[in-house]
């Protein structure tokens, strides 16, 4: 029998099944399971108890069934929560019809709850001693096997649910990003930032050099852009009194998919008055040792958690980024060099963008090929060319550089930090040379940004750090994909 044969077979069994319950007056997916505990309590009750012996107290737990075993008159059913598993222990005896009945009626992947004392078996396994057991929640389909999503890539992506049904190992990474990300939510708040949230609709998503997603909105009757970045609603704050904030949340670029690329992502982007980049720095690095100090303590369990303290221990390596690129090409004036020069650097590189590209585009192709994958360790990657950064401040001692650091590590970008453009002479003018350069009214200019800076920016330093690339250091995942829950694909083709 092929397998979807097989597949149909099973599900019409359970269809089948779930007839039956419904004939004799029971619900087969109710509303509560009122009084329910985590099997973990149960679990413990069974500590100290000896084989055959039963505790007291009476538990109701709820999960789903894993396996169903039957051993003559006694059958063993594993049931899985958020804690752990628990094996449900069934005796005929003890329960009388109900037992044949819930034989009959359950399968593995249903969603039940049970009633009953803890004990221990023979054998030594922590159970509890049913005394009612209820279906919550009949599975149609029949569970998936495991390791389900690492044969059938597709099905992993399009279907998460169906991997984490399969993948404890799985469940567990997702459980260390949200660490993760609250770890860092914990230290900006110990550092004195305000979290604020921002819009994600906005007239010109600006801050960055990437396409937009757009829209339109038929209450404005007006076209709006997905924000791209975080940064100029947040600098806004700054004008507005605020001193230190930051915002962690997504953003959309209308761009690449690939294993370190995602149309929507998580950025955390923070702003600091009267600092400058240096200070981000220091910040950098403590935030990073913090989180991977508690991810390897969280998660001692996978391998890159627990090397992570010893991979993020401050202080950090730092490069200037003109220096370190000429040192990989094995040239000097790399940064004086004209335009086509450039260019035609980047395309013997392997760079794709296009041709009318500003320069900067052209050196940061160049870094990434050169420089970028041979960072090991934790990084700083100082004082980039000003036609990389329009919203950079200019160095205060380096010609033709503004006060700007990346964070690298095994070619991954970690940060990205300025010192920030607060002249909004200065502002304006970038803004409509960065349009000059592309032609694009993608990136258009932000004139209310502009008219907010002409109020008055304290001195500033910001930072954005990509979350999804942080996570996958940390866990050592070499795809963004399997770090995003929900990652975007391409449409399924359908049948004929």
């Amino acid at each position: 029998m092929s397998a979807p044969e097989e597949t149909h077979r099973l599900e019409a069994e359970r269809l089948a099944k779930l007839e039956r319950v419904r004939a004799r007056g029971a619900e087969p997916y109710p509303w509560a399971f009122a009084g329910r505990v985590l099997s973990a309590r149960a679990r413990e009750a069974c500590s100290g108890l000896a084989p055959g012996a039963e505790g007291p107290a009476s538990f109701r737990v709820a999960g789903r069934l894993r396996s169903i075993r039957e051993h003559g008159r006694s059958a063993f059913l594993d049931l899985e929560d958020a804690s752990g598993s628990l094996q449900l222990f069934l005796e005929a005896e003890h329960l009388g019809a109900a037992y044949a009945q819930a034989l009959s009626e359950l399968d593995p992947g249903d969603i039940v709850g049970a009633e009953g004392r803890p004990t221990v078996t023979r054998r030594g396994e922590p159970s509890l001693r049913v005394s009612g057991i209820e279906l919550l929640a009949k599975a149609i389909h029949p569970p998936p096997e495991k390791h389900f999503g690492l044969r059938d890539p597709e099905a992993r992506l399009r279907q998460r649910y169906v991997e984490l049904l399969a993948s404890p190992e799985s469940r567990r990474r997702f459980e260390a990003r949200s660490e993760i990300v609250r770890e860092m939510r914990r230290f900006m708040d110990a550092e004195g930032f305000l979290e604020a949230e921002t819009a994600g609709l906005l007239p010109v998503a600006g801050g960055a050099a990437a396409a937009p997603f757009t829209t339109h909105s038929r209450y404005l009757d007006a076209e709006l852009q997905l924000r791209i970045s975080l940064e100029l609603p947040l600098k806004r704050l700054l004008v507005g009194g605020f001193e230190r904030v930051f915002e962690l949340g997504h953003v959309y670029r209308n761009e690449d998919l690939d294993s370190t690329h995602s149309p929507e992502y998580t950025m955390l982007e923070a702003y600091w008055a009267y600092a400058d980049y240096t200070d981000m720095r220091g910040l950098i690095e403590r935030m990073y040792a913090r989180v991977a100090g508690h991810v390897a303590e969280r998660f001692p369990e996978l391998p890159a958690a627990r090397e992570a303290p010893a991979l993020f221990r401050p202080p950090f390596a730092a490069v200037d980024f003109g220096q370190e690129l000429e040192s990989r090409m094995g040239r000097t004036g790399i940064l004086e060099l004209p335009v086509d020069e450039l260019r035609a650097l980047a395309r013997s590189a392997g760079a794709t963008v296009p041709d009318g590209s500003p320069a900067g585009v052209f050196l940061d192709k160049l870094f990434e090929h050169y420089v970028s994958p041979t960072l090991d360790r934790p990084t700083f990657v100082l004082d980039h060319p000003e036609s990389t950064t329009p919203l950079a401040k200019r160095h205060r001692t380096k010609p033709g550089r503004v006060e700007r650091f990346e964070l690298y590590c095994r070619d991954l970008e970690l940060a990205n930090a300025y010192t920030e453009l607060n002249d909004p002479l200065e502002q304006d003018r970038r803004f409509r040379r960065q349009m000059e350069a592309r032609a694009e009214d993608s990136y258009a200019l932000d004139s209310d940004f502009v008219e907010a800076l002409r109020y008055g920016m304290p001195p500033a330093t910001g930072v954005g750090v990509g979350v999804d690339r942080a996570v996958m250091l940390l866990l050592g995942v070499s795809s963004i994909k399997d770090i995003l829950l929900f990652p975007q694909t391409r449409p399924k083709e359908r049948p004929g």
